[in-house]
Parts: C-alpha cells; sequence; structure tokens
C-alpha cells in the first residue's frame, strides 16, 4: 500500500484525516484478503429481484461484536442515490442517516477496487454540536469531492422501510423488496443495501473513522468511513 500522503486514493489535504488513515497505513494488503464481504459486494451486477432478503453471512463471531463496533448500511436503488446510516445496534433508530450524492452504479463500481474511502467533511467552524450532529456535508469518495449532502432530521419513508427489514440483520448484502410492488418495477430498479460491522476509532470531537470489520479475520478494512469537521 502507498505511503497515505502519496495515495492516489485520498487526495485531500486534511491531518485530521490523515491522522485516521495512519490507523491501518502500516497494514499489508493482498488480494486473498479481498474475500469475505468485499468478494459478496463484487456480486452486486449480478443480484437480481430473486435475492429479495439475504442475511448472507449469518450470525458473525461473538468477537466481532465489541464494544466499540457499530453498525454501517449502505443503501439505495439501483438507478438513484444510495444512503448511509449508523446505528449502535441493528435494533436501535439510527443516530445518523445522510443520502450521498452518489448514485448506486458508481457506489457499486467503486466498491469492486479493493479499496474504498468515502469522507464527509462539515465545513462548520462551531462546535457546539457533537460531530455527527453537523448537518451539512461535503462528501468525497477515494479522494474525488462527489458534492454535499445534509444530514437528515427524520427518516424518509424508505429509508424507515429499510431499517425495519434489516432489524435481524448484522452484516449482509442484496435486494431488499420494496415498500410497495408498484416500486419493484419502476425507474429506480432494485431496492439493494449492504450492511457490515465497523470498528469506530474516534481522534478527536472534531474526527472519527469506521472501519470495516472483515468477518474472515482478514487484516484491514476494505472499506472505511471518516467524519471531519473543520477546525
Amino acid at each position: 500500500m502507498p505511503p497515505v500522503h502519496s495515495s492516489s486514493y485520498f487526495q485531500m489535504d486534511n491531518q485530521a484525516i490523515l491522522s485516521l488513515l495512519r490507523h491501518t497505513a502500516g497494514e499489508k494488503r493482498s488480494k486473498s484478503s479481498s474475500s469475505g464481504l468485499l468478494k459478496m459486494f463484487k456480486l452486486f451486477p449480478m443480484l437480481t429481484s430473486g435475492c429479495k432478503m439475504v442475511a448472507l453471512l449469518g450470525r458473525p463471531r461473538k468477537a466481532l461484536l465489541k464494544d466499540n463496533a457499530t453498525t454501517g448500511t449502505i443503501f439505495g436503488y439501483r438507478k438513484g442515490r444510495v444512503s448511509l446510516a449508523i446505528q449502535e445496534d441493528p435494533h436501535c433508530v439510527p443516530r445518523f442517516v445522510i443520502e450521498l450524492p452518489m448514485h448506486s452504479s458508481l457506489f457499486h463500481k467503486e466498491m469492486a477496487s479493493d479499496i474504498v474511502r468515502i469522507a464527509l467533511e462539515s465545513e462548520t467552524k462551531t462546535h457546539k454540536k457533537k460531530l455527527l450532529e453537523e448537518f451539512v456535508w461535503a462528501v468525497y469518495c477515494n479522494g474525488r469531492k462527489v458534492g454535499y449532502s445534509i444530514r437528515r432530521k427524520q427518516m424518509s419513508d424508505d429509508e424507515l422501510h429499510v431499517m425495519q427489514l434489516l432489524r435481524g440483520v448484522s452484516m449482509g448484502a442484496g435486494v431488499l423488496p420494496c415498500p410497495n410492488n408498484e416500486k419493484e418495477s419502476s425507474a429506480d430498479g432494485e431496492l439493494t443495501y449492504i450492511r457490515a460491522r465497523f470498528e469506530r476509532v474516534v481522534g478527536s470531537k472534531d474526527s472519527e473513522a469506521l472501519y470495516m470489520i472483515n468477518p474472515d479475520g482478514a487484516a484491514g478494512p476494505e472499506l472505511s468511513i471518516f467524519f471531519v469537521r473543520a477546525r
């Protein structure tokens, strides 16, 4: 893996994110470590409406369910935008929900690579709120700015639908039933999801990161999500 400061995957000039990246900068990678969830993510183009509800990995090992682990879900219609929801537990109400300025096709394409880094940067200057309570975020994917998003104050009907269907799922990926039959044949296509457990690393009150926990125990996360607030 190339040094963090020269990596083509991440080009933001932000010391808080660079500090969090060093959490895994010294870990070696190999193609064989891209198994588990990552291999399953690469199957997205082949998934069809035949797999309506899937928890392909079943119940994770107890070792994965650490106190500092959290649940992250990325979901959306194939021809629409993807949303991100973060929960302390799959049975809890998400503490953070946002629709990312990324179409599902672009996100699935990025997931076909070995490393995916999503960064959300709040440009708010005040520190009266907790980091994940900020509303406006600039969104980056593998170093490229893809636009701005606003955190949801309330979940949409579709987002509530997904959270309810996945209450019993700790890890998995696939296609979910749409809220109603009409949407299944709509221009938006099928409703896909990825759910995984993440290790939460807090750098400071203005920065934290989520590193995906690979279920097969392979070293190093394949998907990382960073939250940074401008100082």
